[in-house]
């Protein structure tokens, strides 16, 4: 049985707006179990069909991609209280890319009776799913657009709209508080480890940005 705040954190931030009927919400708990894994636990591997999508609800979870070279190459680092592998569960095809846990991490399991309550009995659910699709779509295509048309400074800031949007956790006076590394910043904006950190002093000079340890604030009001 998951801690039902975790579960209605992960709606609140994933599907804003969204209202779910009582019974949804009363049945919805015991549908969604809550999985613990060690650190290096995979949750699934590349090439696997899920019976499931995920919310990761403590810790966090690396997606990985492994070329046909034996190259590993790093998606993304979920923290809570994002959700990941909706396309390969909604599409019922094998995952594109591994998901593993980095440090004890704990995660939701929204398998098929829970997906199908919501579908079936959740009036704006499946709007509200196919509106997070968008924002996932659209986000990919302005990062790819500025990897081929736009400067450094051009894409980190997109980067950095990108991760605050999908993770951003509100932090008071304006800030959106964003827990990613300085790698995957740089990795999202194309740009070196080294450019990523002048970007991001700059950032901060301008007052836009708050630096911490694994985590940064962000000021979407701040041009």
């Amino acid at each position: 049985m998951p801690d039902d705040d975790a579960l209605w954190r992960v709606f609140a931030a994933n599907f804003p707006g969204l209202t779910l009927p009582g019974h949804v919400a009363t049945r919805l708990p015991a549908l969604v179990p809550r999985r613990r894994l060690a650190d290096g636990r995979s949750l699934f591997v590349q090439g696997q069909k899920t019976a499931a999508f995920y919310a990761v609800a403590a810790g966090e979870i690396e997606t990985r991609f492994t070329g046909e070279d034996g190259t590993v190459s790093v998606l993304e680092h979920v923290g809570p209280p994002r959700l990941f592998g909706l396309a390969a569960f909604a599409a019922g095809q094998p995952a594109e890319y591994e998901a593993v846990a980095r440090g004890a991490s704990e995660v939701l399991v929204i398998g098929r009776e829970a997906y199908t309550l919501l579908m079936d009995e959740a009036p704006g659910f499946a709007r509200a799913l196919l509106a997070e699709f968008a924002r996932r779509y659209d986000g990919t295509l302005r990062l790819l657009h500025a990897a081929r048309h736009q400067g450094a400074a051009d894409r980190f800031a997109l980067a950095l709209a990108q991760l605050a949007r999908e993770r951003g956790v509100p932090a008071g006076g304006g800030w959106v508080e964003v827990a990613a590394t300085q790698s995957e910043l740089a990795r999202l904006a194309h740009v070196s480890r080294q450019t990523a950190n002048e970007l991001l002093a700059a950032a901060e000079a301008d007052g836009r940005v708050m630096r911490g340890r694994g985590r940064w604030r962000w000021r979407r009001d701040v041009a």
